[in-house]
């Protein structure tokens, strides 16, 4: 049984992001991605619960996207943790695991994986009205983002709270990204929700594990690290940074 129990701090940090980012708007139809981990688990709670009450009149739906890898994800307990919210619950099949073996050793299996399971979510909620697809990432999501660009990519970008896609005219809203991942841990324990086990046999040895174990070292080591990933996140008018390396700047090094 899931309580209903999302907490004044909680309301407030969502809406701060919805108000904020223009996240919701009327009459919007909105598909969450549902994988069964506790942050999409809590983001669906918590927009369905908003919902319930909210000024702004929207829908929430979720989707499942199955990756097809050889363990099966437990889609019962996840139609039934829909069915508990009062949520419409969609499945869509796809190869992904397929497709990440054949590219195994080439290509980062994460990146794969996200790049088709996002594209199937897209092409789903454009495919059956929707206007916004949210994502699950909370703050740790967008700092280990905003540490693995800058590392693995040499770019200085991180996790947007709200993207349009003009090849499908579906906009992307992340409403979470005001909580943290204890904040998110806390809030499932207190609503009596239980996270579905993933199925992914790649998630331990990963780019971003790594990254969240060397964010998580580094902050035991100085409280104020995260603080200061956050605050780098911004956009400000401090940022120093080199010029790009254009023929006038080639032409000092020779």
């Amino acid at each position: 049984m899931i309580k209903n129990c999302l907490s004044k701090p909680y309301h407030t940090k969502l809406w701060r992001a919805i108000y904020e980012y223009g996240l919701i708007e009327p009459g919007d139809r909105i598909l969450i991605g549902l994988s069964g981990g506790k942050d999409s688990m809590f983001l669906t709670y918590a927009l369905s619960t908003l919902q319930s009450y909210s000024d702004i009149p929207f829908e929430v739906e979720a989707v499942t996207v199955d990756i097809g890898f050889p363990d099966p994800l437990d889609i019962d307990r996840l139609k039934e943790a829909c069915a508990a919210m009062g949520v419409n619950h969609h499945l869509v099949s796809t190869k992904i695991a397929q497709v990440i073996e054949e590219r195994r050793g080439r290509t980062n299996p994460c990146a794969v994986c996200s790049y088709f399971r996002r594209a199937a979510m897209n092409r789903f909620a454009s495919e059956h009205g929707f206007t916004k697809v949210a994502l699950a990432h909370h703050e740790d999501d967008a700092i280990e983002t905003f540490v693995m660009n800058i590392l693995y990519a040499g770019k200085l970008c991180t996790l947007p709270w709200k993207t349009r896609l003009t090849r499908t005219g579906i906009t992307v809203i992340r409403p979470m990204m005001y909580l943290t991942e204890k904040d998110v841990i806390k809030a499932v324990k207190r609503a009596g929700m239980e996270a579905v086990p993933s199925c992914c046999p790649h998630s331990s040895g990963t780019m971003r594990a790594r990254v969240k174990r060397l964010v998580l070292e580094l902050v035991r080591e100085n409280k104020m690290v995260r603080a200061n990933l956050v605050a780098s996140m911004r956009s400000r008018n401090d940022v120093e940074l080199w010029p790009p390396i254009g023929r006038h700047n080639r032409q000092n090094l020779c």
